[in-house]
């Protein structure tokens, strides 16, 4: 099953879009290989305040266009996860506007052992004000929010819902434009599959990414992602079938032409992948850091 990707190119930074009655887009300047255009950072209008989700990165010119277009007083800024391309413009909005800021809490691992940066990698000076759990409302006047606990691409990955639309902001999660990156030690893979039958268990009616368009089609996408998913794992063992091999031998392999600058991402992948089998026993690593199925399996 191919996945329905939504590509839109041409989205442009720095427009305040109207996406919905109560939902503004504005699109930061950092496009990139993994940022498609750049980050969509959502202002959601209450009662009596703006909600921002994702402020993006530390641009001077985007966190004052976000103040500049929000309806009203921006007091909320939720965070999906702490990459610096999400979550890098906090600082400068928070003391901008004097807003409280929500997440699941600090980047998981220390400098020395995060994943490796893709496009802007991980913000390690970024904690949330107030941490949010699995499944908890945000007490806003006028908005349901409220959110969902989705670890794989990164363990503290939160989406967020809005009720009065059925919409979910799903960060890097889920993207229109391309399937994410699962990138240990901070990723990981069997954490990511759960959190995708977790969607599949919801009934949103709109996906809002970070990195851009709407999916309009929520259950269909997902389901597509995850066949993917499943196809490339399968893929993945069966190039041990033959025999150990390394992590870019199993890359030239299974991402049969596959650019250069892409390699990295899909090495971090497949070690996510092996990770899972590795942890259910059915591969084993060499200190070489040669993998092997196991001799059970």
């Amino acid at each position: 099953m191919s996945v329905p990707f939504v590509h839109a190119p041409d989205l442009r930074s720095g427009v305040a879009e109207k996406l919905s009655a109560l939902i503004t887009r504005i699109i930061a300047p950092n496009p990139g290989p993994f940022t498609y255009t750049g980050s969509g950072t959502y202002l959601i209008e209450g009662a009596d305040e703006t909600v921002v989700i994702d402020p993006g990165p530390d641009d001077e010119g985007h966190i004052n266009l976000l103040a500049e277009y929000a309806p009203k007083p921006i007091k909320t800024v939720l965070i999906t996860h702490t990459h610096t391309d999400h979550s890098g413009g906090a600082r400068r909005l928070l003391a901008k506007t004097g807003a409280t800021s929500f997440g699941f809490g600090p980047h998981p691992s220390p400098p020395d052992q995060a994943a490796p940066a893709l496009d802007e990698g991980a913000d390690f000076g970024f904690a949330p004000d107030r941490l949010l759990k699995d499944g908890e409302e945000l007490s806003i006047e006028g908005l349901n929010l409220s959110a969902v606990h989705t670890p794989g691409h990164i363990s503290n990955h939160l989406c967020f819902h809005l009720g009065e639309e059925n919409a979910l902001f799903t960060g890097d999660h889920m993207m229109g434009w391309a399937t994410t990156v699962v990138a240990p030690p901070d990723g990981n893979m069997a954490d990511y599959m759960k959190s995708l039958d977790l969607l599949l268990g919801r009934n949103d009616a709109i996906y809002y990414p970070t990195h851009g368009a709407p999916i309009t089609e929520p259950r269909a996408f997902v389901e597509a992602v995850k066949a993917h998913r499943l196809g490339r794992d399968q893929s993945v063992l069966a190039a041990l079938q033959s025999g150990p091999k390394t992590i870019p031998n199993i890359v030239d392999e299974v991402y049969v032409g596959l650019s250069a600058p892409l390699k990295m991402a899909a090495g971090l992948n497949v070690l996510a992948h092996l990770q899972m089998h590795e942890a259910e026993g059915r591969v084993q690593r060499g200190s070489d850091g040669v993998f092997q199925l196991a001799s059970r399996a």
